[in-house]
């Protein structure tokens, strides 16, 4: 074989492994309970933030730490070192990267769904 056929054979193997490691690394969807059954694994819980519950953000320290409810109503603490999310209150799905811990769920990464601003437009039209 020749040098570019060994180099592009290489090259396609480690593409490969590039994909079966993202896809396998994607996470799979998984509720509270069952994170904690697992604990230090990373999983992605999709929930919704407990408007009920304390929000603390603590700039100092750039800790976010609040409480969300789960798809199946199991309600956990939430601890994310990062900025607090722009109108983070004001979410309506918070999509959490992370792993359970005794104390609660951390976040490693947060991906909020807010809700759209044509929604609210049309909601300020349906009113008038």
């Amino acid at each position: 074989m020749k040098k570019t056929h060994i180099i592009a054979l290489v090259l396609i193997f480690t593409a490969i492994g590039v994909v079966i490691s993202t896809l396998s690394d994607s996470g799979t969807y998984i509720d509270f309970r069952s994170a904690q059954i697992n604990m230090g694994k990373t999983y992605t819980v999709i929930g919704e933030l407990d408007k009920g519950g304390e929000i603390k953000y603590d700039a100092r320290n750039n800790l976010l730490t609040f409480y969300a409810i789960d798809k199946i109503g199991e309600v956990s603490k939430v601890y994310y070192r990062d900025v607090k999310p722009t109108d983070f209150e004001r979410s309506e799905d918070i999509t959490m990267k992370g792993f359970a811990t005794d104390s609660g769920f951390v976040a490693t990464e947060i991906l909020l769904k807010c809700p759209s601003k044509y929604n609210e437009q049309n909601n300020l039209a349906d009113n008038e």
